[in-house]
């Protein structure tokens, strides 16, 4: 008995000594580890406060609440505030928030808001259409190929980016709200994009084994078409069928009409009151700091149709940016823009500042990383797409804050938030701008330049909701 009792001894002592030795917590690692927190009275208040309190409202720095300055030098008028609901449609609304502030200027109008639901739509219907053909241009690779995991594990999302608005816009054309309203299923995507979800998985399985027995490829794409007439049916149930043509009229402030009724496609609509040309004469820039600046990159099969444009954009120093962004306003031009919006962002008054939150005097340590830290650490990414619309500068014309319309409907500051130049600084990830206000060097390198190519499953990259 005593032998057993002194090898088990020996064992527990040596597998100690083993999980120490394989970077395991030691019991000698633990009672170090457990010095950190002595038990004063200050550490049991503050567990005492945290334990029952949310870490934001304890956190926040009463001092920076004051004085809030809500002037901006240069501002684009935005009238009318939209709300994405529990969607991940940020990108559509920003685009078309862009889109309609150029048309409302244009003839004066009131209010004017172009529908969501009829775009989403069409987005949704491409990006099944992506998945399927994906697999078929896949279907002799490994179920276990990268580029194969990637199209099961992300057959669609509501989520998008610029060049979403660019195709999906330029192909189907946009409607007034009131002539395809939003629906359920259009404020809360999730339901409805699961069971597609779960529907084209299952049609990228069939797929791949009609590939396998030696399917043609016109028999594939009839059967791609097929798959896709149930997705539509699917999408029709949800959000009603979209338009093909439609009769409006503008209206001012009152009510009264501004002209002769008339019948519009959605195409004949936005040649006639917006008629840009959003693949050609706008870009993205970006400020990553992780990637080599003054180059030009693109994202391989990151798209909203399969015909469409991968995302493409140069990556620049944010004080680069920053003259481009304040052309436009100056020139009454909202533009399409996104950041890394939950970080340190008062909901309550709508203020991104970095000085909002005092976390580290809350934990008694320090967040030290920089923006290319947080970036390679996954501790930071474009996470949401809004307008910017209005700057303040300083006398010497360098900006001191900036805002942006949001979507998510009167919240923050009367629907808009405002940052700090700081906070731009160290969130802004990405502006898509008219080459009008683009320096001649930087439209060079997308002229001359081979672009950098980097895999659709880079975590950078995720869409923005």
């Amino acid at each position: 008995m005593k032998k057993s009792i002194l090898s088990a001894c020996l064992l527990t002592c040596v597998f100690s000594g083993v999980q120490a030795q394989n970077g395991g917590i030691s019991d000698d690692m633990l009672r170090e580890i457990k010095k950190a927190y002595a038990g004063t009275p200050s550490d049991k208040a503050l567990m005492n406060a945290i334990t029952a309190n949310d870490i934001r409202v304890l956190a926040v720095n009463h001092e920076n609440k004051a004085n809030i300055d809500t002037y901006f030098s240069d501002k684009v008028i935005s009238r009318g505030i939209t709300d994405q609901k529990s969607s991940g449609r940020c990108w559509l609304f920003t685009g078309l928030n862009v889109i309609r502030s150029k048309m409302m200027a244009k003839y004066n109008l009131s209010s004017l808001e172009f529908s969501q639901s009829y775009n989403f739509f069409w987005d949704q219907l491409e990006k099944s259409n992506l998945f399927l053909q994906g697999i078929i241009d896949t279907s002799k690779k490994p179920m276990t190929d990268r580029e194969v995991e990637h199209l099961f594990k992300n057959p669609l999302s509501d989520g998008g980016q610029f060049t979403g608005i660019m195709d999906i816009v330029g192909k189907y054309g946009v409607v007034p709200k009131e002539v395809m309203p939003e629906t359920f299923s259009s404020n809360n995507t999730a339901q409805m994009a699961n069971f597609i979800k779960l529907k084209l998985r299952e049609f990228g399985l069939q797929l791949r084994e009609k590939a396998a027995a030696g399917a043609k490829p016109a028999e594939l794409e009839k059967a791609k078409t097929e798959m896709l007439g149930t997705v539509y049916r699917m999408l029709v149930l949800c959000m009603g069928e979209p338009v093909t043509s439609f009769e409006w009229v503008m209206r001012d402030a009152d009510g009264k009409p501004r002209g002769e009724v008339k019948t519009y496609t959605p195409q004949s609509f936005f040649k006639e009151y917006i008629n840009e040309d959003y693949v050609n004469d706008y870009i993205m820039v970006m400020n990553d700091p992780s990637r080599p600046y003054w180059k030009v990159y693109e994202i391989d099969y990151d798209r909203h149709s399969y015909d469409g444009h991968n995302w493409l954009y140069v990556n620049l120093p944010v004080d680069e940016i920053k003259p481009m962004a304040i052309a436009s306003i100056k020139d009454s031009t909202m533009m399409y823009f996104s950041c890394d919006v939950g970080k340190f962002l008062n909901r309550e008054n709508g203020i991104l500042d970095i000085n909002n939150f005092d976390y580290d005097s809350l934990f008694g340590t320090t967040f030290g990383m920089d923006k290319k830290e947080r970036i390679q650490t996954f501790a930071s990414g474009s996470t949401h797409a809004m307008t910017l619309m209005a700057v303040d500068l300083d006398a010497n014309g360098k900006p001191k804050k900036w805002m942006v319309e949001n979507s998510w409907g009167m919240t923050g500051h009367k629907g808009h938030l405002i940052m700090t130049d700081q906070w731009f600084d160290e969130y802004m990830f990405r502006l898509a701008v008219n080459k009008k206000y683009v320096p001649a060097k930087v439209l060079d390198l997308l002229k001359n330049e081979k672009p950098v190519k980097l895999p659709a499953w880079d975590p950078m990259f995720a869409p923005e909701d």
